[in-house]
């Protein structure tokens, strides 16, 4: 296969920097897109910090989790939530995987996340929730295989977000921005529910209210995009 165009590179790199520096993901968790000129692959980086990737850094995998471009470097383990979500939602163009801090509780506790506000929206139909041990048994938790990926898009289903007990979470989207901005509010949302959790009776966004909001907010995200990218000037793509 060719080269992927270069702007998908480019912004696929991006995408780990800012999930870093929004403090979503660290050394570990990634972002993948589907790649342009293949149905069936995706792009995503060999197995490297989010916050230290960079445009050799991307892979294209196929649905199988192997590598359909030229590489030397070991993918993530983890490859096949990627895999087997692109192979159940096609309309599905981007992933993110993450144990952002403030979402485990949920997946711990089978307490979906809904939206406490309005750039949460896209959670208007509530979390779905991912027991490993209904697959696996006692496992490592992690998605390290194609069985394991499959049950994972199972459980996420028709949802924006699935939470995975004992692990973290996992949010899918239209397009790449769309996926981050996802993520990051999906932590911002995690947040302000367990506070208001914790002062009492909390009133969720309508599923209308929600609807609404996602749409609208679906239209302002290139302008958090071009913000969070403006912080993490100067910076080095690779070549």
């Amino acid at each position: 296969m060719n080269a992927p165009p270069p702007e998908v590179v480019d912004q696929l790199v991006h995408a780990n920097r800012i999930l870093y520096d929004q403090g979503v993901v660290d050394g570990l968790g990634h972002v993948s897109v589907r790649d342009p000129r293949k149905a069936d692959a995706f792009l995503l980086s060999c197995n490297r910090a989010p916050g230290l990737v960079r445009r050799q850094d991307i892979v294209s995998y196929d649905f199988e989790g192997n590598a359909v471009s030229e590489t030397s470097e070991r993918p993530y383990l983890e490859r096949f939530i990627h895999a087997e979500i692109y192979r159940a939602r096609p309309d599905v163009l981007a992933v993110v995987h993450s144990h952002s801090p403030s979402v485990i509780p949920f997946a711990s506790t089978k307490q979906p996340l809904r939206p406490v506000f309005h750039m949460s929206g896209f959670l208007g139909g509530g979390s779905a929730h991912f027991e490993i041990r209904e697959s696996g048994g006692d496992t490592d938790m992690l998605i390290s295989s194609s069985y394991l990926g499959q049950a994972l898009a199972k459980s996420l289903g028709a949802h924006t977000c699935v939470l995975m007990r004992g692990h973290g979470s996992t949010v899918v989207g239209a397009s790449l921005q769309q996926a981050v901005y996802r993520a990051v509010y999906a932590e911002v949302n995690a947040k302000l529910q367990m506070a208001a959790m914790g002062i009492g009776a909390v009133t969720f966004l309508s599923e209308e209210e929600a609807r609404l909001s996602s749409s609208t907010n679906d239209g302002q995200i290139e302008r958090s995009w071009d913000l969070w990218i403006k912080r993490l000037a100067p910076l080095d793509l690779g070549g």
